[in-house]
């Protein structure tokens, strides 16, 4: 299984909620982590940087590159941020693209304030393309008060997915609370694909909560709803956002969502087509 929507450091988002203290040492995540992937049988995962990038860790994965170095089957997810398209920035990203151990970009819809067609992300689109990796986006709701959820609507992938063809788009968190928003731009576009995670974040008592009140059912059922619109099975990959949700409880609710039929696609090939991953593959 892959678990293609994971934290490993404080993603650094303006105003965003505290994330745990345990993301400040690479070796404590890293230990906490394989006991995670264990529990739940995640051989590969892939996780996100932070958005506060400089010249020397051009798209913020260094912390996330060092926790990789002890987790087998750890990959890193690089923060594009289009306050920066120097030429000498995006230099420094392509090299670090090459390296191979950086398998996606991601833009942080709403809680900058830039839609997904700004010109300062075009480069990253073509850098994306150019190396084969595919860009994910922040959608729908935000984990920050000084958010602007305007900014982070799925509609909004459609115009680029257009406009960039050569470019496959990710609408992370499938765009929720927008759900068949997202599908609509998921089913007329072939290069779309949406991951699912960040649907319900909370800690196991949240989750218990959730499921005993019977709530759990109706998100999964309003999911699976708008995955039925999309009639593309294969352009679905699961995430747990780990550690914002705890990974066995958000691992059973993803059951509830995906059809029988589909859980092997989405919980591990499709992601495997997506970012180009093989069994065994280590960062």
């Amino acid at each position: 299984m892959i678990d293609a929507h994971i934290h490993v450091e404080n993603p650094h988002l303006p105003g965003s909620k505290p994330f745990p203290d345990y993301l400040n040492e690479p070796a404590h995540v890293a230990e906490r982590l394989r006991c995670e992937l264990r529990s739940v049988g995640i051989d590969q995962a892939l996780a996100i940087g932070s958005l506060d990038t400089t010249d020397e860790d051009p798209l913020g994965t260094d912390f996330t590159l060092e926790v990789a170095e002890q987790v087998p089957g750890l990959f890193a997810i690089g923060v594009a941020d289009p306050r920066r398209s120097d030429k000498e920035h995006l230099e420094r990203v392509e090299a670090q693209l090459q390296s191979g151990r950086v398998r996606a970009l991601k833009g942080y819809l709403g809680y900058l304030y830039y839609g997904p067609d700004h010109p300062g992300y075009r480069s990253y689109y073509r850098l994306a393309a150019e190396t084969g990796i595919p860009f994910i986006f922040h959608t729908g709701d935000n984990y920050s008060t000084k958010a602007k959820v305007k900014y982070a609507h799925p509609l909004l992938i459609d115009e680029v997915a257009v406009d960039h063809p050569e470019t496959n788009f990710v609408i992370a968190h499938f765009g929720c609370p927008w759900f068949l928003d997202a599908a609509e731009v998921i089913y007329k576009n072939d290069n779309v694909w949406a991951d699912l995670s960040g649907l319900l974040v909370g800690d196991e008592s949240y989750f218990r909560e959730q499921q005993r009140r019977g709530q759990m059912r109706a998100v999964a059922e309003r999911v699976a709803e708008a995955m039925d619109y999309t009639e593309r099975p294969d352009r679905f990959i699961y995430g747990s956002d780990w550690p914002l949700a705890p990974m066995r409880p958000y691992l059973f609710f993803a059951n509830c969502v995906v059809a029988e039929d589909d859980q092997q696609a989405v919980f591990e090939g499709n992601a495997r087509k997506l970012f180009g991953l093989q069994e065994g593959d280590e960062s």
